[in-house]
């Protein structure tokens, strides 16, 4: 019989409030993450601080926030009326204390619980913060949340305003680093979405005359089909347009907070918007069509919002207000008012609109008969599907895409193989390629359904639809690190930008990076993953240590590959940057213009020179084909 565990008054613990936020930081920030995600923890933390300063900007203090990073230290200052000094390490110490509470004082504010600044001091390794009012300042600094450091209230020449600085915590936060493009993306929306503000990051200058209609044209990676349609109102803002790309795309925003997940206004833009072009039109159109193509930015403001998480990535308000207006009924009143007033105005936009609904009818309907068998042998092959090594677990208790859910997608049986006796079956899938995809540029989405690895792919992931069923948070591109791997990670990222741009836009796609070198002696083992590494390891192992050159993912044997698809797992995002044209990309790096792509990899190579000549022709020949 086994031994029975006590339950006694030693088992009831209380943990401090920095305690329990350390204990379980998922709580209040989501993932953790090194920095590779758009939504990895550093960026929670820096946009927790953030949401104060432009809650004073809202509230009219303060046109200018000032953010440095360097070497992981991260501060940011605004200039608004600073917090009461009185206050200030209540402020950042005190779970539920704050001026949030006070609606007199923030009525529409995004922070309304008093935890965010609490959970970036107790999960930085150093937090310091400073605030100015009318000749006085006041700071205090922290560890881990415990306080270090309480500064005597003196007087200053400083303008108003609060100053806050922190390191995240490497003990926290693993071998993290911070991307600057997605700061900057951050940074860009806080702009749109508040006219007027000026934000300087590390001396760049960020500010939005136009609001979201700037944000579509920043955005827009093929040419819009007419003029962004931007509609403003109280509390309501929209800008609206569409292009020839597949599925549709959005960007929506509650209280300034940018919710990638959507939620309430989000899905009432997109039934609201239907039944608005329906009535215009006259026609019973069918909401697939009216919606393919679609690229718009929809911001609501409400009061009290409700939010699925700490992280507020999802609305889940269903009213506008506490027993107030429901949101349908708000989206649905205000384009129903501004929208039909738009087209009624300029005929020439609402002819490009009635002409893309007729397109993409055309379309839906030629590959109607298509698509239906290839969703047929897609269900068959699954029940004994070879290429389709499946997770567990894809969506949480809420039914929202887990954060740790990856497809690996390889090449070869061995690679494939390695992967699969290697991954987490709880999260990680492996999809396996046979030999190199099709090139897809130029072709049309008829070429998914006919393309038998594409379709089971496309199925695997479930995107045919949409991203709304996506099935894996993480879309990881595993190939060698060779020519041919090069090529085929080359093929797959056109395979997704020309038919399922939205995945790549919201960062669900990346490339796997695993070790160029094994170094070792017989007490330590250094996997390099370039030659600088390499150098450093050796002059650490010391004399003759035994190097190892990986040429394929097959040749790392499955306990090692643990190490590189595991907690530590180095992956690369697949970013369409602000000012890219994917038609233009795409005609770059798979179409026909053999000397300019010869030039540019000659130029940007970054494999053994004597391969150079082999990715050329390979590059050439692809083209050709």
């Amino acid at each position: 019989m086994s031994e029975q565990v006590q339950y006694t008054e030693d088992n009831i613990k209380s943990l401090d409030w920095y305690e329990h936020i350390r204990l379980r930081p998922g709580m209040y920030i989501g993932k953790l993450g090194d920095g590779t995600s758009y939504d990895d923890g550093i960026y929670v933390l820096l946009k927790e601080i953030m949401d104060n300063s432009i809650d004073e900007f809202v509230m009219g203090h303060g046109k200018t926030v000032d953010i440095v990073i360097k070497d992981n230290v991260v501060t940011v200052r605004d200039y608004g009326r600073g917090i009461p000094l009185g206050k200030v390490i209540d402020c950042v110490s005190k779970i539920n204390t704050g001026g949030k509470y006070d609606s007199r004082a923030f009525k529409k504010s995004v922070g309304l619980n008093g935890v965010g600044t609490k959970a970036v001091n107790a999960l930085s390794s150093y937090f310091k913060v400073e605030s100015v009012r009318e000749g006085e300042v006041k700071a205090a600094e922290f560890k881990q949340g415990n306080i270090q450091k309480d500064h005597k209230i003196v007087a200053t020449d400083a303008k108003n305003g609060t100053t806050m600085i922190f390191i995240p915590d490497e003990s926290i936060f693993h071998n993290y680093q911070f991307r600057s493009q997605h700061i900057e993306k951050l940074l860009w929306n806080y702009c749109y979405l508040n006219t007027g503000l000026t934000i300087v990051f590390n001396g760049q200058k960020f500010k939005s005359e136009h609001g979201l209609k700037d944000l579509l044209t920043a955005n827009l990676s093929e040419d819009p089909l007419y003029n962004a349609i931007h509609l403003r109102g109280e509390d309501i803002e929209m800008a609206i347009t569409h292009t020839n790309s597949y599925g549709e795309d959005y960007y929506s925003f509650v209280n300034g907070q940018y919710t990638t997940q959507g939620g309430t206004h989000q899905v009432a833009f997109r039934e609201a918007y239907v039944k608005v072009i329906r009535d215009f039109f006259g026609k019973d159109y069918e909401a697939v069509d009216v919606r393919s193509g679609i690229v718009a930015a929809v911001a609501v403001k409400v009061v009290e919002p409700v939010f699925e998480s700490q992280t507020k990535t999802k609305l889940g308000s269903n009213e506008i207000e506490p027993n107030g207006k429901s949101m349908k009924a708000f989206v649905l009143e205000f384009l129903q008012k501004e929208l039909d007033n738009f087209l009624h105005k300029n005929p020439e936009t609402a002819q490009s609109l009635q002409k893309k609904i007729l397109q993409s009818e055309r379309e839906r309907k030629e590959l109607a008969g298509v698509a239906k068998l290839a969703r047929e042998r897609a269900k068959k092959a699954n029940l004994h599907n070879k290429k389709l090594r499946d997770c567990k677990v894809h969506y949480n208790d809420k039914h929202d895409l887990a954060p740790d859910t990856t497809l690996f997608i390889t090449e070869g049986d061995s690679a494939s193989g390695s992967i699969t006796i290697s991954r987490n079956a709880s999260t990680q899938g492996v999809f396996s390629l046979r030999g190199k995809p099709l090139n897809t540029f130029g072709m049309t989405k008829k070429v998914v359904y006919e393309n038998e690895e594409f379709n089971l792919l496309q199925a695997a992931l479930d995107i045919e639809d949409g991203l709304e069923t996506l099935r894996y948070n993480k879309v990881v591109i595993a190939t060698d690190a060779d020519v041919d791997g090069m090529h085929i990670r080359l093929l797959i990222i056109t395979f997704f930008i020309q038919f399922f741009p939205d995945l790549v836009k919201h960062g669900h796609l990346y490339v796997l990076q695993t070790p160029l070198f094994r170094v070792r002696n017989k007490k330590v083992t250094f996997y390099c993953y370039s030659e600088a590494e390499r150098v450093e390891a050796i002059e650490k192992c010391g004399p003759k240590p035994e190097i190892t050159r990986f040429k394929g993912l097959g040749e790392i044997s499955p306990d090692e590959f643990k190490n590189f698809i595991g907690p530590d797992i180095r992956l690369e995002p697949v970013i369409i940057g602000k000012d890219s044209h994917l038609k233009e990309m795409l005609e770059f790096f798979m179409g026909k213009n053999t000397p300019d792509r010869q030039e540019f990899i000659i130029k940007n190579l970054k494999i053994e020179k004597d391969d150079a000549a082999v990715v050329i022709e390979t590059a050439v020949e692809e083209s050709e084909a």
